[in-house]
């Protein structure tokens, strides 16, 4: 780090500090006075329109995310707050962004803003619909090798990491460890809460880096239809002792063709925010292994009820005091598909290098390749020639809504299946998308056609010097 920079952190952490202690004092009268003050430390991480969007938002006592955030300063521990703007607003956002950007250009490959790794394939419940249920306590990535995977990727200018699983938190004396020796970047952890006690709250606290996605869907009979008796009030008592030590957490939800109206209520959101949730990660179920039901994925009409709610209950009047992001039916936001490094990419606790987290296929290993090494080969490299996969972006993924280009990327990349039971080829795991795909067609397109979306700030390879000369 140069002296700039580290005068500039330090200049940067004694005015956050200052600023979340005035409005603690006071939300309701400090908030609106603090807020163009605050996100002006951050200036260039918000498109200068949004920017006067979020300022008008902060003055409005009734916005949806005015709530939202007077509920942050409330609930959740000011040295978290101030550690996760750091880490999560400075080093990620604003030098991270520039820094992955620029090692785009550089290496001419993809280069991931978040990279997601699997601690463990262990997992102490057997969700219906979860490839991770059948893998059992078989697999491991080592402590060097996470704290190789966070070295690596900061040189690439990575400063976000997720944990999957498995059931990460089998290993969260380790998870802790790389939070704290890692400061300059943001963790979360997608956990099914059962293991979440009093001393990992404690260490939490500690290292003010580490956020989690509990998993839950809907109602009691909903969620435990899936997850087994008993796993939806763990997950309510590990809310409340989560909000009780004031540390930050969200949801993971898998809405399926049988849960969909339970995980959209009204009743439950509301609970949610009750309980304590700040944010809201809504996932389309996958049909990935070689147990899965495709029956499971949502039919077309619930995939476009999801377009319209996302949007209804995200809106700064009508929404919930909750951020919520549904990656399937947000695609519009990022340009399609961010998985193959583009934004993303996730490392199994084998240490195989995929693509996507529901996309169980690599060309590369952690133990023979360094992470740049993976983004060059041609998994990934088919993935970047290929993004986006679909001009209209409620059809984002390759497997799901484009099932060919799957085909296609494999095929053509030579690329081994890394299911850890059974070998899954990938015309078999397509064959399970074809029908959805087709059928969605007609219904996305007309979504598509009849709604303004955003202008997004992308970096494709069919818009750089090299493709265009091809």
């Amino acid at each position: 780090m140069s002296v700039k920079d580290t005068v500039s952190k330090a200049a940067l952490s004694v005015v956050l500090d200052r600023a979340i202690k005035y409005v603690q004092k006071d939300p309701d009268k400090n908030l609106p006075k603090a807020a163009g003050r605050i996100l002006g430390l951050f200036n260039g991480l918000f498109p200068s329109k949004n920017l006067e969007g979020i300022k008008k938002g902060a003055a409005d006592p009734n916005n949806t995310y005015t709530k939202l955030v007077k509920n942050v300063f409330r609930d959740v521990d000011p040295h978290i707050i101030k550690t996760m703007a750091m880490s999560l607003g400075y080093e990620a956002g604003l030098k991270g962004t520039k820094a992955v950007r620029s090692n785009r250009e550089k290496y001419d490959c993809n280069i991931p803003w978040i990279i997601l790794l699997d601690p463990t394939s262990a997992c102490n419940l057997h969700c219906k619909g979860c490839w991770a249920a059948e893998y059992g306590h078989q697999l491991n990535l080592s402590l060097e090798d996470m704290q190789s995977i966070v070295s690596q990727g900061k040189e690439l200018g990575t400063h976000v990491y997720m944990y999957t699983g498995g059931e990460p938190l089998i290993r969260k004396k380790d998870i802790i460890r790389v939070c704290e020796e890692n400061q300059d970047c943001t963790f979360l952890a997608y956990t099914n809460a059962t293991l979440v006690d009093q001393q990992f709250c404690d260490d939490m606290k500690r290292v003010g880096n580490l956020s989690l996605a509990l998993s839950i869907e809907g109602t009691q009979e909903s969620n435990d239809w899936r997850r087994g008796d008993g796993a939806y009030q763990k997950t309510l008592d590990a809310m409340d002792l989560l909000k009780q030590n004031k540390c930050i957490f969200g949801i993971s939800v898998c809405y399926t063709r049988t849960n969909v109206d339970y995980v959209t209520s009204d009743e439950f959101l509301d609970l949610m925010v009750e309980k304590g949730v700040k944010f809201g990660f809504y996932f389309n179920y996958m049909p990935i292994g070689h147990d899965a039901d495709k029956d499971l994925i949502p039919s077309p009409a619930q995939r476009k009820y999801m377009y319209y709610w996302i949007r209804r209950v995200r809106n700064g009047k009508t929404g919930k005091p909750m951020f919520i992001f549904d990656f399937q039916d947000d695609g519009e936001f990022v340009g399609g598909c961010i998985a193959g490094g583009r934004n993303y990419f996730h490392i199994n606790s084998r240490g195989d290098m995929e693509p996507c987290v529901f996309i169980h296929f690599a060309d590369s290993n952690i133990h023979t390749h360094t992470l740049l090494e993976g983004l060059k080969n041609p998994l990934f490299t088919e993935y970047r020639k290929g993004q986006p996969f679909n001009d209209n972006h409620l059809r984002p993924c390759p497997m799901l809504e484009n099932p060919d280009k799957l085909r296609e990327i494999v095929k053509k990349s030579g690329a081994k299946s890394t299911d850890l039971i059974v070998e899954e080829d990938v015309d078999t795991l397509c064959r399970k998308c074809d029908e959805f795909a087709y059928a969605w067609k007609p219904v996305a397109d007309e979504i598509w056609e009849n709604n303004p979306h955003p202008k997004t700030h992308t970096q494709y390879y069919r818009d750089g010097g090299k493709a265009k000369m091809q």
